[in-house]
């Protein structure tokens, strides 16, 4: 059996890559409906060797008989087009914000809360969780459920592929504007020059000085692990790095955990790759993770601050893991639980 798919941002960074993760992992896409902006009506984009032509959202009359819809065209249009999708019968599986702290709507990464998918009933939406979000919470389950976790410190070093094709094309302009000696252009999608700098500051900062990609790092870990009780401080830092976030996590567990054990823990955990050597220096780096769906986990060791605690290093493809790949094991799940 197989399902009519619609993809909302398909001309995006993400909507592409949707197209890539549902033919590597086999999807049962029997027809693919393709929708992005005016601007973007039109071209064409390939899927399993056959040509499909971009729709425009907005001239679209009707969305009826679309089983599956992947979305990632941003919040607004999430809010707007998610519950028009849902009304015509469509699942959706949204990658923006505009869901993800809804009561009603769950917030599912599928190696940490899989049951959680069978809320989709409530309002036919399925939120997929923050990049940053998604690999420390595949690293921390496995921990929290041997050894409990009561507080965590979060450092990111976010790859520019976060902010989207316009911020890569900017770190390459900059990039290739100071090789050749010439004026680096001025910066329009990260809030200052990113190449060969390190800027602390994504998304827009709150009343509290935390910026809001780090407070999203806060509430989306309380409710994707159900413990309201888990206290999250994050800094979300941009680097010049195209793909793959990386991030220094340090927590504190309610007992002890040594660091061999935790390291054949997070060994067997779904979805982790340890990589853990540093005799021979073997640890997780951005460019060896781009293009992979595991989250790689190493410099695993005790925490000096918090007692008992760890500390560990975790990598992941935030295109990838941290975006589609997430989004198509959602729609894997609704499959498997009879939901779609």
């Amino acid at each position: 059996m197989g399902y009519r798919v619609a993809i909302v941002g398909a001309t995006g960074e993400v909507g592409r890559t949707f197209l890539k993760v549902l033919e590597e992992r086999n999807f049962p896409v029997d027809d693919l409906v393709l929708f992005a902006s005016e601007r973007s009506a039109g071209k064409t984009l390939t899927f399993k060797g056959k040509e499909y032509e971009v729709r425009p959202l907005n001239k679209e009359p009707s969305f009826k008989g679309i089983d599956l819809a992947l979305f990632s065209a941003g919040g607004s249009v999430s809010k707007e087009y998610a519950p028009k999708f849902a009304k015509d019968g469509s699942l959706v599986v949204d990658n923006s914000s505009a869901w993800r702290m809804d009561p009603e709507v769950p917030l599912v990464v599928p190696e940490v809360n899989p049951e959680d998918v069978k809320m989709v009933k409530n309002k036919g939406i399925v939120a997929n969780p923050n990049c940053s979000t998604i690999q420390m919470v595949v690293a921390l389950k496995p921990i929290y459920d041997h050894a409990g976790i009561t507080k965590v410190i979060v450092a990111t070093y976010q790859s520019v592929s976060g902010a989207g094709a316009k911020a890569i094309r900017e770190l390459e302009d900059q990039t290739r504007a100071w090789a050749k000696g010439e004026e680096i252009p001025p910066p329009k999608h990260i809030a200052k020059q990113i190449a060969f700098n390190v800027v602390p500051h994504i998304d827009v900062f709150m009343e509290n000085d935390y910026t809001k990609e780090e407070m999203k790092m806060v509430n989306e870990t309380r409710k994707i692990m159900h413990d309201e009780n888990i206290k999250v401080s994050a800094t979300a830092v941009r680097v010049p790095v195209f793909y793959s976030h990386s991030e220094a996590i340090h927590m504190e567990t309610k007992k002890p955990l040594p660091p061999e054990e935790a390291r054949e823990i997070l060994s067997k955990a779904p979805g982790v790759v340890v990589v853990d050597d540093i005799e021979n220096h073997q640890y997780p780096i951005a460019i060896d993770v781009q293009g992979r769906d595991e989250v790689f986990v190493g410099r695993i060791r005790e925490d000096l601050v918090f007692t008992p605690g760890l500390a560990m290093w975790v990598v992941a493809d935030n295109i990838r893991k941290g975006a589609a790949t997430n989004a198509v094991q959602i729609a894997e799940l609704l499959v498997k639980e009879g939901l779609l």
